[in-house]
């Protein structure tokens, strides 16, 4: 078992991660900064929702991780399994020990498969399917187009809060204009099953949306989780939340969104809040007992959608706090929540959805963003990427 020590430690080389080290490593060269990452290959999540719907491939969502450590830092590939913050040090997977002066805590979200029964043995075969990984996403496409007159395609999203909220409804309305294109759309029965009690939390986009499903003969069953599938008999069980009462529909296809929450090392560590995810100042992103330890993104506790968006604007703010915090300083810099989510509506179309804690809109561009644009899907598809690989995980944007 080995010791090292680095000035800076980031656990996770997401966009979270690489954004937060590009970040530093533009504002101060001189920092010695090391992020703890065991995969090699690094994946632009949000195109996956596109592959499933037969509009790019996944080539496209993938890259070497190595091309974006920054230059000068330390890339330790290998797990974090334990925090010990009163020592200000992480245990590796190996048992190796990295010791900090400051860290930050950026590993993602953990998707929790086991809670649905039955979908570890069928995912990515007999018609189950999802977009939110690498190795599902083109099965989604193969599935969409498979279906036939007389079959009922499936669509779920499971209790919140998951990663892009949004995109579980992007699938379904992909999947309707996909079958109104090739004349199946009266021929397919369509079933979206959500464990929530409306389609969106921001009252001028849910309306926006509200007015899709109604475009597109789309009644959404409100209040369903899903609790089980049986693949080679093609079933699908829901719970109908608050109640013990299940549902179960026969599918042709099925595409799930899996549960999800903090990973494991998180929920079980002292720097955890009782829903398990990282307990910072949902303004300055500091922990709230461990003033050198910061987190942003998926695993930490901030009150908004978990998408790329936000973590675009959060990563300057804990930058500045963290540099602050390292200087003695107050940390002036505030994250007002801002968060946004492209909802696709077809090929096409998009509604481009931004809002801050308060469920404000935060809009970027001088029209109504609840209305369904072409410019705004071109957006989705060709600049944000490009923003994403660029700019966003090279610090400059």
């Amino acid at each position: 078992m080995g010791s090292i020590k680095h000035q800076v430690v980031i656990v996770g080389a997401g966009s979270a991660g690489l954004t937060t080290a590009a970040r530093l490593g533009n504002t101060h060269q001189k920092l010695d900064v090391a992020i703890i990452e065991p995969n090699e290959r690094h994946y632009y999540q949000p195109l996956w929702t596109l592959v499933g719907g037969g509009l790019t491939s996944k080539s496209e969502t993938v890259r070497e991780q190595k091309d974006y450590i920054p230059s000068g830092q330390t890339w330790i590939k290998n797990k974090v399994v334990k925090f010990e913050p009163e020592e200000n040090q992480v245990v590796l997977e190996n048992g190796d020990i990295v010791k900090y002066d400051y860290l930050v805590i950026a590993p993602g979200i953990k998707l929790d498969w086991h809670k649905i029964k039955g979908i570890k043995d069928t995912l990515g075969k007999n018609g189950v399917c999802s977009n939110y990984s690498y190795e599902t996403c083109g099965y989604t496409w193969e599935m969409l187009q498979s279906l036939k007159e007389g079959q009922t395609a499936i669509f779920t999203q499971p209790p919140l809060p998951i990663k892009c909220a949004g995109a579980p409804q992007k699938m379904t309305y992909l999947a309707e204009d996909y079958l109104r294109r090739n004349g199946l759309r009266d021929k397919v029965n369509i079933e979206f099953c959500i464990t929530g009690p409306r389609i969106f939390g921001v009252e001028k986009y849910r309306l926006a949306l509200e007015k899709v499903l109604d475009k597109k003969g789309l009644k959404p069953r409100f209040e369903h989780e899903l609790i089980e599938v049986d693949g080679p008999n093609k079933k699908a069980t829901f719970k109908k939340v608050g109640t013990e009462e299940t549902v179960t529909l026969d599918f042709d296809m099925l595409h799930v969104v899996p549960p999800q929450s903090a990973p494991d090392f998180i929920k079980e560590s002292p720097l955890s809040n009782t829903e398990g995810w990282v307990d910072v100042d949902k303004y300055t992103t500091q922990h709230l007992k461990y003033k050198n330890i910061f987190s942003l993104g998926d695993a930490s506790s901030l009150p908004t959608s978990k998408t790329g968006a936000a973590i675009r604007k959060q990563a300057p703010v804990l930058v500045e706090n963290l540099l602050a915090q390292m200087n003695n300083n107050e940390l002036k810099a505030k994250y007002n929540g801002y968060t946004s989510c492209p909802i696709i509506t077809g090929k096409g179309t998009l509604v481009l959805c931004e809002f801050d804690y308060d469920g404000n809109p935060m809009e970027s561009f001088p029209f109504d963003q609840a209305q369904e644009r072409w410019s705004m899907y071109m957006l989705k598809k060709h600049v944000l990427p490009s923003l994403y690989w660029y700019g966003m995980l090279k610090g400059r944007a």
